[in-house]
C-alpha cells in the first residue's frame, strides 16, 4: 500500500473503511475514511493513527515513504478510537521521542489505553520544531469532544483538523478536486447533522477566533473523507451556513405506522403544509434511517411528528428517533403531533410533551384518531398543516 503524497513534505497515510454502514447509530452508506498524516523533516512526525482494525494498513503506507522507526514525534489531535485506536501499537512500534495532546486528550487517552504512552500536553499557542517547520496548536474543545484541537504546519500552511470539515466518505480520490460536489454535498450535510449540529455555537465562535488569529490555510486535511487543497473555503464557509440554522420554509412530517392511520394523517398533514406553500418531506421510520432524518431536519423549520400506540406506549422506533434528535439540539423549529389509538390516546399526547423537551414552540394540541381517521379528523390534519405552514412565514418575515 502506498502513502499519497499532499505537499513535497506531507503524505496521506490513512486507510479507507469501504464496508462500514453504521457509525455508533449513524448510517454510513459511503463507508468512510480515517485520515492519519506523515510530516517529513529532521524530526518526521505522525499526525494522528487510525482504527486499531486498520493498523497494518496505515504501517504499510508508512514504510513506501520512511521506515517508521525515524519517525521522531506522535500528535494525537482527537482521542476517539476511530483516531486513536492504534495510538498504544504505533508507540509501541515506532518508539517516538515525543506524543503530543491537548489536556482533555491527556484524560481521555489514560482512561482509554491504561498505559504510559508518554504523552506530553500541549494548549493553544503552543508550538513545537519538527524540523525544517513549525507545528502550532489551537485548542477546539467540543468540536466535538472536549480533547478535539487543531495543529497547524505553518510553513507548508497545512491545517489538520481532526472530525473538523470532514465526513464519513469512503473515496480512492483524496483530494476535493477529485470529487464531484453532487456526490459529497448530501454527506458533509449528513455528518454536520449528526455530528457537529449540537455545538453550533461553538462552531460558530470558533471559525470567529480562527479568523482573528489570521488562518487561512492552502490546505485543510480532516480526519474522514477528501482532503480540502483547491478550495478549502467552501467548507468552512458551508459550516458557517449550518450552524448559524437560519430558517427556512421547510418542514418535516416524521412518523410511523401500524395499520395504515397514522399514516393517512400524515399525508394529510403533508397536504396542507404543501397548499401552504412550503417544502415538506414525509418521512417513514418503516423506510428511514434516524440519521437521515437528522439531516433533512438540519435546514427546516418545523417538525410535525405522529404515532400509533403499542402496548399503552409510542411506537418504538418513533422513540428511537425522537432520542437521537433530541440529542442533535436543533434550534427554532415550530411543531405538532399526532397520532392514532385503539383504548388508550395518552401516549400521543406524550409526544406533545417530548417536542417541548427539545425545544420545539408547540403550535397546536395533539390530533389524535380512534383507530381509523374519518373525514373530520383528516381535515384537522390538512389544517394543522396549513397553520404551521403560516407560522413558519412569520418567524421567516
Amino acid at each position: 500500500m502506498q502513502a499519497v503524497k499532499i505537499t513535497d513534505k506531507v503524505y496521506w497515510v490513512g486507510a479507507i473503511d469501504w464496508n462500514i454502514r453504521d457509525f455508533h447509530g449513524y448510517s454510513t452508506k459511503k463507508g468512510t475514511t480515517y485520515n492519519a498524516f506523515l510530516v517529513l523533516g529532521e524530526k518526521p512526525t505522525l499526525i494522528d493513527t487510525v482504527k486499531k482494525e486498520f493498523y497494518g494498513e496505515m504501517m504499510a503506507r508508512i514504510k513506501s515513504v520512511i521506515d517508521p522507526k525515524k519517525i521522531q514525534i506522535i500528535i494525537s489531535n482527537h482521542s476517539e478510537m476511530d483516531h486513536s485506536g492504534a495510538l498504544p501499537q504505533a508507540v509501541a512500534e515506532i518508539e517516538p521521542q515525543e506524543v503530543y495532546v491537548s489536556a482533555m486528550g491527556m484524560k481521555d487517552i489514560t482512561a482509554q489505553f491504561h498505559q504510559d504512552l508518554n504523552l506530553k500536553v500541549v494548549k493553544t499557542g503552543d508550538r513545537i520544531d519538527v524540523g525544517g517547520d513549525t507545528i502550532s496548536f489551537v485548542e477546539a474543545r467540543m468540536l466535538h469532544w472536549p480533547d478535539s484541537m487543531f495543529s497547524y504546519l505553518e510553513k507548508e500552511d497545512v491545517l489538520f483538523t481532526n472530525d473538523v470539515f470532514g465526513m464519513h466518505y469512503a473515496t480512492s480520490k483524496l483530494f476535493d478536486d477529485e470529487n464531484e460536489e453532487r456526490l459529497w454535498l448530501y454527506e458533509a450535510e449528513k455528518y454536520y447533522a449528526n455530528i457537529v449540529l449540537p455545538y453550533s455555537d461553538i462552531v460558530l465562535r470558533f471559525l470567529d477566533q480562527v479568523t482573528k488569529m489570521g488562518l487561512s490555510p492552502k490546505i485543510i486535511a480532516p480526519d474522514h473523507g477528501f482532503i480540502w487543497r483547491k478550495d478549502p473555503a467552501k467548507i468552512i464557509n458551508l459550516y458557517a451556513k449550518w450552524a448559524a440554522q437560519a430558517p427556512k420554509n421547510k418542514a418535516i412530517v416524521l412518523y410511523d405506522t401500524m395499520w395504515g392511520s397514522t399514516e393517512k394523517m400524515a399525508v394529510q398533514i403533508t397536504e396542507g403544509l404543501r397548499q401552504g406553500g412550503t417544502e415538506v418531506k414525509q418521512l417513514s421510520m418503516h423506510s428511514c434511517h434516524r440519521s437521515d432524518v437528522a439531516t433533512e431536519l438540519l435546514d427546516s423549520s418545523a417538525l410535525i411528528i405522529g404515532t400509533p400506540v403499542l402496548n399503552s406506549g409510542i411506537f418504538p422506533a418513533m422513540a428511537d428517533v425522537l432520542c437521537y434528535l433530541k440529542g442533535l439540539r436543533k434550534k427554532g423549529l415550530v411543531g405538532a403531533a399526532f397520532g392514532s389509538y385503539g383504548w388508550n390516546g395518552a401516549p400521543v399526547d406524550e409526544l406533545t410533551k417530548m417536542l417541548e423537551g427539545m425545544g420545539v414552540e408547540v403550535v397546536a394540541p395533539a390530533i389524535k384518531s380512534l383507530f381509523v381517521p374519518d373525514e373530520k379528523v383528516l381535515a384537522s390534519c390538512r389544517d394543522l398543516g396549513l397553520t404551521i405552514s403560516q407560522k413558519i412565514a412569520e418567524k421567516l418575515k
